[in-house]
């Protein structure tokens, strides 16, 4: 089953769940403009949900935002529920890859901990409004069985800030009353960051994680 969207002339056919019916185009060049316009769409929503909340927002709110017609909308996310989980996973997906590559690093977990904190920090910083975005939507994506994979991303990133802080308990340079409240507490304050966060604050995003760094570890002294 499909349905067709008008624009203009010609119409766009999208499968019955709101998928684009035709893939991405697959000549290197063409794929990359692609990529390209659909990343820059996807930022733009992901600024318009944060401002105006994501139910609030319409399609022609997006077609303001974006510079897209309804039909150009479609035709790179497939639907609007489709544009909320594109932003968690461009959320979510990069800064899950460099954590990865830092626990796999061979340093010591105080080290692992603070350049995980200065990747994340730098990923807030460049990605405020998403962020902003799954903190309001988190009642949707805790709940609703098509924010699986999203939940599973969010899941294994905190597994693995987890991992650095067992670590620390385990070689004795951390120590901690309860390790739990320790990781809820790091959450915390770094996902309440992009409610102040300015890239033209008094500090950058490196030193705030610095700042949090410090302050876990201080508290983590054996």
């Amino acid at each position: 089953m499909s349905v067709r969207i008008p624009r203009g002339p010609s119409v766009i056919p999208l499968t019955w769940d709101g998928m684009p019916a035709v893939p991405p185009p697959t000549r290197p060049a063409l794929r990359a403009r692609y990529e390209g316009r659909r990343a820059e769409l996807i930022d733009a929503a992901a600024k318009a949900f944060a401002e105006g909340g994501y139910k609030e927002t319409s399609i022609a709110d997006l077609s303001a935002a974006t510079g897209l017609a309804a039909g150009g909308i479609y035709h790179y996310i497939g639907s609007k529920e489709n544009l909320l989980i594109a932003i968690c996973d461009a959320l979510l997906a990069p800064l899950l890859a460099e954590g990865r590559e830092i626990v796999a690093a061979d340093a010591p977990p105080e080290q692992q901990l603070r350049d995980l904190l200065r990747v994340w920090l730098a990923h807030v910083e460049t990605h405020r409004a998403h962020m902003l975005v799954f903190a309001q939507e988190r009642h949707l994506i805790e709940r609703e069985p098509q924010w699986r994979a999203v939940r599973r991303q969010r899941k294994q990133f905190e597994e693995l800030l987890d991992g650095i802080l067992a670590r620390g308990e385990a070689d004795g340079s951390m120590a901690f009353a309860d390790r739990s409240v320790t990781l809820f507490a790091l959450l915390g304050m770094v996902n309440y960051t992009p409610t102040w966060l300015s890239p033209r604050g008094r500090l950058s995003a490196d030193e705030v994680a610095d700042g949090y760094c410090d302050l876990i570890l201080r508290s983590a002294r054996p």
